[in-house]
């Protein structure tokens, strides 16, 4: 059994590259097909064996603790009706055993600052940080990445940090990490010796980019606590986890599955279209549809 229980996923965030969309509804609720992007991340977690999962929210958020809490009104009109799977699709969005928690990040202070906003539930356990602008994509894999995370999490007793390879021209645009030449296969992890945050392409050290997952020891969290700001004046995870390096291994996890960024308004199409394209309600008129397309 996995000792990696609990999630940490941050949605304080203003979405300014999804603007006006976002102005009066979070960007975690924008949907993707059916379900909004806090859904998906948030179930793929749960696959992952995570039971506790924590959102580090703020003013203006509540329409996410609202998704996943029971709608009265909703689910008994949908019962009178007899629309059984709809109502399913409502009243069963998390399984009895998992617990959806949330704290709030008073002011806007980077993203190390708000994981160590929510130490005092995570109680010196290992646990996940997901970034939820970014969706992981592993349709029709038997286990998606996160789980594999956590199994070399416990494997390897080494944190996990998710990568992978993007254009040499757009290294500048992430966290990369410096594997001492060493590049994993997809699935497969490798130890870190440094990362560096947004190279200029010629002092990338690889272009293997660090893409919102991570599955962290407890240690993280004593370290994120005497962090100074760094980068933007913030706390940053990066230089918390530059602290872990000198005291124990770190590793890059390969991902298998496919990333969309719905931070951003193409990766949010992108997203809408590999989903649609998956669904089983949409996804054959939807391919129909788009091969019609000028």
């Amino acid at each position: 059994m996995t000792t990696v229980r609990k999630a940490v996923i941050p949605v304080a965030g203003l979405g300014t590259r999804v603007l006006p969309a976002s102005k009066a509804i979070p960007k975690e609720m924008m949907p993707v097909v059916d379900k909004p992007v806090i859904q998906h991340v948030v179930e793929e977690a749960i696959k992952a064996g995570i039971k506790e999962i924590i959102l580090v929210t703020r003013s203006g958020k509540s329409a996410i603790e609202d998704h996943f809490d029971s709608h009265y009104e909703l689910e008994h009109q949908l019962d009178l009706k007899n629309k059984t799977q709809i109502l399913d699709s409502v009243s069963k969005i998390i399984p009895s055993d998992v617990t959806i928690l949330s704290v709030r990040q008073p002011e806007a202070r980077g993203l190390g600052h708000a994981v160590h906003c929510a130490a005092r539930i995570v109680n010196n356990e290992p646990f996940v940080v997901i970034l939820p602008d970014v969706l992981v994509n592993n349709y029709q894999q038997d286990q998606n990445d996160l789980q594999q995370m956590v199994h070399a999490f416990d494997e390897h007793k080494a944190a996990q940090i998710m990568v992978e390879s993007v254009p040499e021209d757009q290294v500048h645009l992430y966290g990369v990490a410096d594997c001492n030449g060493v590049k994993p296969d997809a699935g497969e992890s490798v130890s870190i010796c440094a990362m560096v945050e947004k190279p200029k392409r010629e002092d990338a050290p690889s272009d293997l980019a660090v893409v919102g997952r991570y599955v962290l020891p407890a240690r993280v969290m004593e370290l994120l606590a005497a962090t100074k700001p760094g980068a933007g004046n913030e706390i940053q995870l990066t230089d918390a986890l530059d602290e872990l390096l000198k005291e124990q291994k770190v590793e890059a996890y390969r991902m298998t599955g496919k990333t969309y960024d719905c931070g951003n308004k193409l990766g949010y199409l992108q997203a809408n279209v590999a989903y649609g394209l998956q669904h089983p309600e949409t996804a054959e008129a939807f391919k129909q549809f788009l091969t019609k397309l000028d």
